[in-house]
């Protein structure tokens, strides 16, 4: 899998850069989150607990996935801007239960 930076945008407000991205899978399958954040931890010069991957779409058949990533600069930046449910997906936090309704 080959990443390619689409484009940088730094963020100092949030203590963030937010990345666009493409992956080259061709003829393997839909890449798994974590194996994208490893790739784009490396070719940005990061470690992996500094990226967050927003969303992350497959086109149909051609082997190519774009994705909006974010690359904070402390952990504790990118625990404290983003809500739970991403950083669950990202490995940064456990999911809260949602509780029942009464």
């Amino acid at each position: 899998m080959k990443i390619e930076i689409e484009s940088k945008k730094p963020n100092a407000l949030m203590d963030r850069t937010e990345v666009n991205f493409k992956a080259d899978h061709s003829g393997e399958g839909s890449p798994k989150r974590a194996d994208v954040k490893a790739k784009l931890a490396e070719v940005l010069a990061v470690s992996k607990d500094k990226v967050v991957i927003d969303h992350m779409e497959t086109e149909f058949g051609m082997g190519v996935s774009t994705g909006y990533a974010k690359v904070y600069g402390t952990a504790e930046s990118a625990k404290k801007f983003e809500k739970n449910y991403i950083q669950a997906r990202n490995g940064l936090a456990e999911p809260k239960k949602a509780g029942k309704k009464k």
